[in-house]
Formats: C-alpha cells, sequence, structure tokens
C-alpha cells in the first residue's frame, strides 16, 4: 500500500501485477479489502467494466471518504464498508457478496495514513502517538509506550520490529515515560541506539508499535483464513506485503492450502484428512522492477503472492444437485442468484 505520492496522485504497488495475477475481465465481482486512497479498486474497476463489481473496505474512515470520490464514475456498481477486513466474511454475507472472482490485500499503510493523517504513523513530523486505523478504536501507540511494563514492550519491539536493540530501546522509554508525541519518541530512540545508515533507527520501533496497535498479524492470519471461502472456482486470493512477518504467513498460508497431507514431518500414514483449497500461481514471489522503486522508493520491499480457488468432487458436492452445483460453479453460472443463495444457507448453518 506503500507509495511516495499524495492520495490525489496515488499510484499504486505493482499495479499491473496485481492485475494480472487477478486475472480481472469484464463482468467480474472483486473485493479490495484494504481501499486505502482506492489506487488498485480504480484500476480493477476500469478493467472489469462493463458489468463489474467491487467491494472495497478500509478500518479508516478517512479512506473511505477519498475512496468515494475516487470511484464516483462506478458508485452504482461499487460497495464501500468501514470495518476491519478481519470481518470479511460478515460483511460478505450481509451485503451478499459471494463469491467472488477475486480479492486483494495491499497490506501496510497506505501514503493517506503515512503524510496525511495526522495520527502519528511518521516520525517525520510532530504528532500525537497514536497509530490507529480507525480513529474509534480505544488503545493507542501512546498507551502501549506509556503502560506496557518493560518486557513486554521489549518483546513487541524484537517480535513485530524484528528489532535488536529492543531491550535497550523499551529500558530508554521507560526511563523517560511519559511520551507523547513521535517525535519525541524517534530522537529517544535515536539516542538510545545511534544511527548508522540511511534508515532511521526508529523505523523498526514504530513498525512494531503501529502492528501491535491494530492487531495487524493476527488480523491477516484471520482474513486469510475467510477469504479462500468466499472465492468462487478459479477465483484468485492476491497478497502484497510488505515485512517478512506478514511475507511468512502469507507463504506459509498458502503452501499449507495448497497441499494433500499438512501432518507433522515424520508421520508414517497420513491422518490429517486435509484437503487442498488453493493452488500457488506464481511460485516465486514477485517484486517490483527497478524502474518502479525509482519512481516509488516505498515500494522497494513489497512482496506479491497469488493462488487460485480449487474445487474437486471431494468437496462434499456427493449427489446429483450438488455435482450439477459443482458444474456450474466451473462456469459463468456460480454467479446466479439460486446459487449465491445456496451458498449463503451453508454459511448461515456453518
Amino acid at each position: 500500500m506503500p507509495n511516495s505520492t499524495s492520495a490525489s496522485t496515488h499510484t499504486p504497488v505493482l499495479l499491473s501485477e496485481t492485475l494480472k495475477a487477478m486475472a480481472v475481465l469484464p463482468g467480474g465481482r472483486y473485493i479490495d479489502c484494504t481501499l486505502g486512497s482506492a489506487g488498485h479498486a480504480a484500476s480493477i474497476m476500469e478493467h472489469a467494466s462493463p458489468g463489474g463489481q467491487l467491494l472495497g473496505i478500509d478500518a479508516d474512515p478517512n479512506a473511505i471518504e477519498i475512496a468515494r470520490k475516487k470511484l464516483d464514475a462506478y458508485r452504482d456498481a461499487v460497495l464501500l464498508v468501514n470495518d476491519n477486513f478481519a470481518n470479511l466474511q460478515a460483511i460478505c454475507i450481509k451485503h451478499d457478496f459471494f463469491p467472488v472472482h477475486g480479492i486483494l490485500l495491499d497490506l501496510g499503510l497506505s501514503s493517506m495514513q503515512l503524510d496525511t493523517s495526522h495520527r502519528g504513523f511518521s516520525f517525520q513530523k510532530d504528532e500525537p502517538l497514536d497509530m490507529r486505523f480507525n480513529p474509534e478504536q480505544k488503545i493507542t501507540a501512546a498507551d502501549i509506550v506509556n503502560t506496557s511494563p518493560e518486557e513486554r514492550l521489549a518483546n513487541i519491539i524484537y517480535t513485530y520490529g524484528e528489532e535488536i536493540h529492543s531491550r535497550k530501546i523499551a529500558r530508554e522509554i521507560i526511563n523517560n515515560r511519559p511520551i507523547a508525541t513521535t517525535l519525541q519518541l524517534a530522537q529517544l530512540i535515536e539516542s538510545a541506539i545511534g544511527r548508522r545508515g540511511k534508515i532511521h533507527p526508529a523505523t523498526k520501533t514504530f513498525q512494531a508499535l503501529r502492528i501491535a496497535v491494530n492487531h495487524e498479524l493476527e488480523h491477516l492470519e484471520t482474513v486469510l483464513k475467510q477469504a479462500v471461502e468466499l472465492l468462487g472456482y478459479e477465483g484468485r486470493l492476491v497478497v502484497i506485503s510488505y515485512h517478512s512477518l506478514e511475507d511468512r504467513i502469507v507463504k506459509q498460508f498458502m503452501q499449507k492450502e495448497s497441499r494433500d497431507c499438512v501432518c507433522p514431518p515424520g508421520t508414517p500414514v497420513c491422518v490429517c484428512g486435509h484437503t487442498p483449497s488453493l493452488r500457488i500461481i506464481n511460485k516465486k514471489v514477485i517484486i517490483p522492477s527497478d524502474t518502479e522503486i525509482d519512481h516509488n522508493p516505498r515500494s522497494r520491499s513489497a512482496k506479491l503472492r497469488t493462488a487460485e480457488r480449487i474445487i474437486t468432487q471431494g468437496d462434499s458436492y456427493a449427489t446429483t444437485e450438488d455435482h450439477t452445483f459443482l458444474t456450474l460453479a466451473k462456469s459463468s453460472g456460480w454467479r446466479r442468484p439460486a446459487l449465491l443463495e445456496k451458498i449463503r444457507i451453508v454459511y448461515l448453518a456453518a
């Protein structure tokens, strides 16, 4: 999601690669779980028209308003929801928006949040230590910084920021509390561990606090499981991540869901009964070109992974009626209202 430009001139990361990975076609139904400034969403609708539909989700109400203006030309085909993507399945059931042809997750911060939100995501400006995607949420970064015990604070910085100086930083924070602003925290970290190279020494700590405040990794694990069940036959799941923790979760999830057996290594006979639900499309992770990185330095850490939903005769389609349903699912007929209602009943009964 990062970008070096403003929301009005937003150029989304790996745009052409994303459209290709999602296999966007006219008449398709798509979900953008991380709407941001609607850069990806606008391009998806452009390629999905005529007849395309889009569900856009973002926890930040400001993002919803920006996206609404950008997508105004498609307003009759676009549904925007201010919610966390961890609630993806409930949102889709509420609005009868499933199954779908493609789901996109562009993780991390948008340019709008980083540059103009005034919520303390960046240490380039002196702002309150907030870092909430949704301003209605209770816990802020200031709460974590000023109330956490030293050990917990160090663990957060080490686990989510992969910061090797986490204990030294946590100790410095404890000795100088309360800390109210981003600049105050950034200067404190720099004084604690010094400055080496081009990357600011506070970068990893700020990342860790943002992830902790918004429960980003937990929500990612939750939404991946839900996304698979919302995809129609050959529907695509596309995820763009920006650091190793996110990418590891996505990679391991896709690998697991593409295997027949997920028993622990060394198990003599398979007892898991696992059935693959995905087929990995790009075996090698996709990264931005040098040209894109030169144009947009914030894209340098982006990694794109894609998987495709598979439906087999083993997916509980045992009766003649269910076999007919499967046949229709493998054609454009799976978007018919009657089939949609059949799936909806299954979801509500689960």
